[in-house]
């Protein structure tokens, strides 16, 4: 019997190591993104926050197009930052992003990350309902 839960790997360095998926896609269309940070092949690609945003969700984007999903598909947003002074550059590069698509959006301050070069990681949530 095949499982009706699809496990999407990007081949991240933590994936194998910590035992988790990029991304699962679930039979009822929802699509739920773990945490995505502005690393490629081990460093950080991005220094200011508002890039490591754009970064990390351009992580998440690559996996959901591997569930045939897209941007507009999103319905759920989680950043995570450490420090309060960003939440303007990360809150910029969220709306360059999602000022169309509108979905549910939670920041929330931490007190880090595995690397401390980091400064956000986002979560995202898409769904698509019926057929296209």
């Amino acid at each position: 019997m095949t499982d009706p839960v699809r496990r999407i790997s990007s081949g991240g360095p933590w994936e194998d190591t910590f035992g988790y998926s990029r991304a699962v896609a679930l039979p009822n269309g929802l699509v739920l993104v773990s945490g995505c940070t502005s690393v490629a092949d081990g460093r950080i690609v991005a220094g200011s926050p508002y890039e490591q945003t754009l970064n990390a969700f351009q992580v998440a984007f690559d996996a959901l197009a591997q569930a045939g999903l897209g941007r507009e598909d999103v319905v759920r947003t989680r950043m995570y930052l450490t420090h309060t002074r960003d939440t303007d550059e990360v809150g910029r590069a969220h709306k360059e992003l999602f000022d169309a698509v509108r979905p549910a959006a939670s920041m929330i301050v931490v007190s880090g990350f595995v690397d401390p070069g980091l400064v956000v990681e986002v979560e995202v949530e898409a769904y698509r309902g019926g057929t296209r």
